[in-house]
């Protein structure tokens, strides 16, 4: 099975994309089953759309429907994968079985 680079997928100023600045930094997740299999159709959607969209040539314009389409299942992959809990770090689990509070 092949998998095609989407990376240098422009978007335009105009369309509005979901801000990530409320999400905190990189932790790692604890991602359910049933997450996981919703990213992973959200991730297969995404990549279809975006191999269409490039097949056809199609012109970036802020209106296009394939790119707000691409752009709402980005949104809801992101927000599916934030809901899933922080996993503790090393720090913090030592922490919690020393019942000490996080300075």
């Amino acid at each position: 099975m092949a998998a095609s680079v989407t990376t240098d997928f422009a978007i335009p100023v105009c369309t509005p994309v979901a801000s990530t600045a409320r999400f905190p930094a990189k932790r790692r997740r604890r991602i359910t089953p049933q997450a996981g299999h919703a990213l992973e159709i959200l991730g297969h959607a995404i990549e279809y759309l975006t191999d269409e969209f490039v097949h056809r040539q199609a012109d970036l314009s802020p209106r296009s429907a394939e790119l707000e389409a691409v752009q709402m299942l980005m949104a809801l992959n992101r927000q599916v994968y934030y809901e899933c809990p922080e996993v503790p770090t090393l720090g913090e689990r030592v922490r919690s079985m020393l019942h000490l509070r996080a300075a």
